[in-house]
């Protein structure tokens, strides 16, 4: 039997949504910028509830950014929301200059991340985003799994103090963390515990990680695995720990190989604890349109593709 089921699926923006509702009622020094995109990011709860704290700053990013930064000197919590590609790439100069550079205390909530995005193609589907971001000093970087998780890292990363760039997605997705959980920022999620091989996983990729180790089970093989929602700072210690007694890693991401997690376990390894890993990840190039399942398979980033990925890394030990 399943250690993790589900008994719904919802789209882990529309936890944003509601993290960030709840959030309006509770502390009157958060506010709201979006760039046109109020009912793409589940923004409209908050809106119609508090409209003196909800800013429409329109197709200008780079200008929803800078007045996030400048609401921070008088104290406001911002959480600036738009798509992943026009909330880092388009608009990376006054990210760095004006939040990061700053250490201000703005929140980044970007949704449509990754291949997922579907049918919009390769111009939005944005695989390099977690690069780009855990690349700038002061900056945390989440990716949340569920509608669950991302309700609480957006309660969360209000009470903490700096610049935050959250992850999250269109397509509704399986929905099976603790609806009460506290989010921890910089702490791995142990799901499994084994012996054989250790697998970490961010966003969408999670739930099919699960499925992996299930089917790694019926084939006699324990997989630790591990929720790596926070990207940076990256758990290093937890994941250290693990693979001193697995002796093999797998990473599992919807995200380009490069700047990803894989980039983030192989530097601690590399330093601390040379080990055999393989990776899942979108391997160098741009996506297309298409239905997610159907980009998710063409590109590899499946629950088979775990379970193969785990198989090369024992049999490279």
């Amino acid at each position: 039997m399943a250690r993790y089921t589900f008994t719904e699926k919802k789209d882990t923006r529309s936890g944003f949504g509601a993290g960030l509702y709840e959030l309006g009622k509770k502390n009157t020094d958060v506010v709201a910028l979006c760039a046109d995109l109020t009912g793409s990011l589940k923004m409209d709860a908050f809106k119609k509830e508090f409209p003196e704290r909800f800013f429409q700053c329109g197709i200008a990013e780079a200008n929803m950014i800078g007045v996030a930064a400048g609401l921070t000197i008088g104290g406001k919590i911002p959480f600036a929301g738009t798509f992943a590609g026009f909330a880092t790439g388009r608009v990376y100069d006054q990210i760095r200059q004006s939040v990061a550079y700053s250490n201000k205390n703005v929140k980044i909530c970007a949704s449509h991340a990754g291949l997922t995005l579907g049918e919009d193609g390769a111009t939005h589907q944005i695989l390099e985003d977690i690069g780009l971001m855990k690349m700038l000093p002061n900056m945390t970087v989440i990716c949340t799994c569920d509608y669950n998780q991302t309700k609480a890292a957006t309660l969360a990363i209000a009470d903490y103090q700096g610049p935050v760039y959250l992850r999250f997605g269109r397509p509704a997705v399986p929905n099976f963390t603790d609806p009460d959980q506290i989010f921890e920022i910089g702490k791995a999620q142990k799901l499994y515990d084994g012996n054989d091989v250790t697998i970490i996983a961010t966003g969408h990729l999670v739930w099919k990680a699960i499925e992996a180790c299930e089917i790694l089970l019926q084939n006699g093989i324990s997989a630790e695995l591990f929720n790596i929602h926070t990207i940076k700072p990256f758990d290093k210690q937890t994941v250290l720990n693990s693979v001193k007694k697995t002796g093999a890693l797998v990473s599992a991401e919807e995200h380009m190989l490069n700047g990803g997690i894989f980039d983030t376990a192989a530097q601690v390894m590399a330093l601390n604890y040379p080990i055999p890993m393989e990776a899942v990840a979108v391997m160098d190039t741009f996506g297309e349109s298409g239905t997610p399942d159907e980009l998710m398979e063409k590109y590899g980033l499946t629950a088979e593709n775990i379970v193969k990925a785990a198989l090369k890394v024992i049999e490279r030990k």
